[in-house]
């Protein structure tokens, strides 16, 4: 059976950047798969407004794929070079800091199978030192966004919008008529 090769980690605030993507060769990646495997098939009783959607914010996000599918009897794969998304994880950290592991294992099925497991305090402080995972907010909260950026990112992303869209506009305009071509020559061979 084939197992994931590539991990993408969604994480605001982490010092490697809001998402960082990992391969197998990667030391990290081998931190991440010990942190979130081995736990497929149990899930541990969490609180029930967990269980209702009421948890602490997700810190990260991991969603593991298999990359290269492209080869069948090599590979046990289905032919072509897309990746294919096998599984999302999510760190959540408790109010007392324990971290938990909140599993989905079929990403493309739209059910209720979640699985709880708390998850190792040293390999998630090792992630966090290497940047991968955001350090923690002192009073256990996210830190707010100052509303200046996001002004500033919007008027950014508004501006590429409307040049792009001024560009395209341009292209579109009146053709300038092309000189006209003398007659062709074809050779025939008889």
């Amino acid at each position: 059976m084939d197992v994931p090769d590539l991990a993408v980690v969604i994480a605001p605030g982490a010092p490697a950047g809001p998402s960082v993507a990992l391969h197998s060769e990667d030391r990290n990646f081998d931190r991440l798969e010990r942190l979130t495997t081995g736990f497929d098939t149990v899930t541990e009783r969490v609180p029930d407004d967990w269980q209702e959607g009421h948890f602490p914010p997700v810190v990260a996000t991991i969603v593991w794929g298999l990359t290269g599918v492209a080869g069948w009897p090599q590979t046990h794969r289905a032919p072509g070079t897309d990746t294919a998304i096998e599984r999302q994880d999510q760190l959540i950290l408790a109010e007392d800091g324990t971290p938990w592991i909140r599993t989905d294992p079929m990403v493309d099925v739209n059910d209720d199978d979640l699985r709880w497991h708390h998850a190792s305090r040293p390999l998630v402080d090792q992630l966090t030192r290497s940047g991968v995972f955001p350090t923690p907010h002192p009073s256990g909260q996210r830190p707010d966004r100052n509303p200046v950026w996001w002004g500033l990112a919007g008027l950014s992303a508004g501006l590429a919008a409307a040049t792009a869209v001024w560009w395209w506009l341009r292209s579109r305009g009146p053709r300038v008529p092309r000189d006209p071509r003398g007659p062709r020559q074809q050779l025939v061979d008889l």
